[in-house]
């Protein structure tokens, strides 16, 4: 999935490089907005799509308002799909993206932000941007889970057939040790101590050691859960975690993020190579989704989600 993500914002990253030095004009104001599309009940303003309009011209791309208006619909389609499937992406989860998308670029945040801003295109829009690619990149993974049937796993004889093709070599792959870490946050209290809990979850995680000795360190604190997840291979990993995991070494805990739940980090207890016959069959399941048979998906399924639509241009 991380490819899907990438690749629908590499273009964006050289151009926004070569717009450090030449600003464009910015949009006409919020105020001035009217509703120009209605997408199942969620209005598309003039504002949003000229704010796309920009957003196009800084990535060298033509197509005007009527390309700006059929990507905006298609945004709209895709969070629509993302909250009817409860794929959720935090906050912390849009802005670690935006920090990363800054330092590809050689830019502080801030200076992206100017950017953004001057070119008309907005921090904000942006933002919502990144949202969407990472919540579709989630929800096509469980559709082509779907439509590959048994948990989008190969089956047997496909691995042994790609195997021998290889020459008889099993594929390897890193098997973890993990162990979750839980500050919990009642929903009704999220906005109370959701930022409290993070600072609390930041001051544990940084005195981290090892797995042996997370519940003694936790032991006092009020309403932290530690569970041994045991063994998973990296093929398996969620994609919400899977960056964070394997970015760091054994006797490491990723980053703190926002869930459900309340907030959370994964320490790595151990990790190791691995290769048998199920990890054959992971690695083939994973390369099975290549890049190409993603974005033909993306079309296939994004045309189902305006087929069922209820458009209303204005």
């Amino acid at each position: 999935m991380k490819k899907v993500t990438r690749g629908l914002l590499i273009g964006t990253m050289t151009v926004l490089l070569a717009a450090t030095a030449v600003p464009v004009s910015g949009v006409m104001p919020a105020q001035a907005s009217e509703i120009r599309v209605v997408v199942n009940e969620t209005p598309i303003t003039s504002y949003d799509i000229q704010r796309r309009q920009a957003f196009l011209r800084l990535q060298q791309q033509g197509g005007g308002a009527d390309r700006a208006t059929t990507e905006m619909i298609d945004q709209t389609l895709r969070l629509q799909e993302m909250q009817r499937l409860n794929v959720r992406i935090s906050e912390d989860q849009v802005t670690d993206s935006y920090n990363n998308f800054a330092r590809t670029n050689n830019l502080t945040a801030a200076q992206l932000n100017e950017i953004l801003a001057d070119s008309g295109v907005t921090r904000d829009h942006f933002r919502q941007f990144i949202r969407a690619q990472m919540g579709w990149a989630q929800v096509l993974q469980a559709r082509a889970q779907f439509e590959q049937g048994g948990g989008g796993r190969v089956s047997e004889q496909e691995a042994v057939r790609r195997m021998m093709e290889q020459g008889g070599e099993k594929p390897s792959a890193t098997e973890y040790m993990l162990q979750q870490v839980i500050f919990v946050v009642p929903a009704a209290e999220r906005g109370a101590r959701l930022a409290q809990r993070r600072r609390e979850a930041e001051q544990l995680r940084a005195r981290f050691q090892s797995c042996e000795t997370t519940r003694e360190m936790s032991r006092g604190l009020i309403d932290v859960t530690v569970r041994d997840l045991g063994r998973v291979l990296q093929p398996e990993l969620p994609p919400d975690w899977k960056d964070r995991i394997t970015s760091i070494r054994a006797g490491q805990a990723t980053t703190v993020r926002d869930t459900e739940r309340g907030v959370e980090f994964i320490a790595i207890c151990s990790a190791r190579e691995v290769s048998d016959d199920h990890v054959a069959q992971l690695v083939f399941q994973a390369e099975n989704q290549t890049e190409s048979g993603l974005q033909a998906l993306s079309e296939k399924y994004q045309a189902e989600l305006r087929e069922r639509a209820r458009i209303n241009r204005r």
